[in-house]
């Protein structure tokens, strides 16, 4: 029997997205080993480009120096790293190399493009097109799958964190070959480890250029990101039924089990009844839906069981901690303000109730199973994706009943 994936997305809680440029071995190998006593044995981790890669022909020395000792804290717990390349998006802004800003390219809004360690001004050029950024791609997975390829704390790759929302492919043609391609290169350097890539929800909403069906039959892993706070016609923030449905369509568009690689939700404080935070980040009204602690374990606990009955390969939460207060004046946190507060861990590194729901079922020793519940399409996956939105609320409708 296949053991059921259980994991976590991390960045340190006192560094965030600086964490490659003020890299602490120890405090990393206090996260994993907190990590590994929650039962968990997977966690993802993200190459922020922008410190990666600061000239397009090169790779840093330093990073790939804390990629070592991040690897080496992962097999000292008995962990594996699923490794993401190209970030990239992240948690709000997006943080562009420096070598690959255009002032001539469309501009984000103001405060969501962090460059060099700063919030810019400027458009950046599409990292599927340009043929600079394709050949820096092409270096940074040679160098980090070569040296890395054989350490036993790797344990996938990953060509990217939601990457239509740092860039889209004009059409699926170019998409589809990006990701045929930047596969086929891992695979033909380390022909073991498997290779994803990390979609999201509005990949099963839209029809940008990297559809679900196509992109997953190029990789060899499905993978899904799902947050039913974010979703108008979820039945609530804390939907259950949400999470292990986009899974379940998910492997009937693409044909192949789900791992739920990103789920999760913002959670209050310690005693704090649930509220609504309203606010303006990056000039966009938005609001958000702060969870109480309780109602968030539950979600949690009842997540983990319907994913299990959909057949699922797993579940990684979003994410590790709550961010230090010394950070929240900086990105992510300073205008994504519900980012703070993801963690499975509070500020004051306490466990949250919902970190003890998950060593909990650990404990059970779960495994993948055949799905009780499957969700089988009656179009194809181009009728889906002729009108990807209104089918995904349709199916979601019949699902629940």
């Amino acid at each position: 029997m296949t053991p059921f994936i259980l994991g976590v997305n991390y960045w340190p809680q006192r560094k965030a997205m600086s964490w490659w440029s003020d890299f602490d071995a120890e405090e990393v190998r206090t996260d994993f080993a907190l990590i590994r006593s929650l039962g968990m044995g997977v966690v993802r981790i993200f190459l922020l480009w922008d410190d990666w890669q600061t000239t397009p022909d090169t790779v840093s020395q330093d990073c790939l120096r804390h990629l070592a000792a991040t690897c080496d804290a992962a097999a000292e717990q008995g962990l594996t790293l699923d490794i993401t390349f190209f970030t990239g998006h992240m948690s709000g802004p997006n943080w562009s190399p420096g070598w690959l800003l255009d002032r001539d390219a469309p501009h984000l809004e103001p405060g969501r493009l962090v460059s060099g360690g700063k919030i810019v001004d400027s458009g950046y050029r599409n990292m599927y097109t340009d043929a600079v950024a394709l050949d820096a791609q092409r270096l940074l997975l040679r160098t980090v799958v070569g040296a890395f390829k054989n350490h036993a704390g790797v344990g996938m790759w990953n060509l990217g964190n939601e990457p239509d929302l740092f860039a889209i492919a004009p059409d699926q043609r170019t998409g589809n070959g990006w990701v045929r391609e930047m596969t086929a290169l891992i695979k033909s350097i380390d022909p073991v480890h498997p290779v994803t890539c990390g979609l999201h929800s509005a990949s099963l909403l839209t029809s940008d250029a990297l559809r679900v069906d196509q992109t997953f039959a190029a990789v060899d892993v499905a993978v899904m990101h799902s947050y039913p706070m974010y979703i108008e016609w979820s039945r609530a923030p804390l939907d259950p039924d949400f999470v292990p449905f986009t899974c379940a369509l998910t492997t009937a568009l693409c044909g192949k089990p789900t791992l739920m690689e990103e789920f999760g939700g913002a959670t209050i404080g310690k005693g704090k009844a649930p509220e609504t935070w309203h606010w303006t980040p990056y000039g966009i009204p938005r609001s958000n839906y702060m969870a109480g602690e309780a109602e968030f374990a539950e979600f949690i606990r009842l997540s983990l069981q319907k994913l299990v009955e959909v057949g699922a390969l797993g579940a990684m939460l979003w994410c590790f901690a709550d961010y230090d207060e010394s950070i929240h004046d900086q990105p992510p946190c300073a205008e994504s303000i519900h980012e703070r507060f993801f963690g499975l861990i509070r500020g004051d590194r306490s466990l949250k109730p919902h970190a003890e729901v998950i060593r909990d079922f650990a404990a059970t020793g779960p495994v993948v199973k055949a799905a009780e519940r499957k969700l089988v399409l009656e179009i194809t996956a181009d009728e889906f994706y002729a009108d990807p939105a209104r089918h995904t609320e349709r199916l979601y409708k019949a699902w629940i009943g």
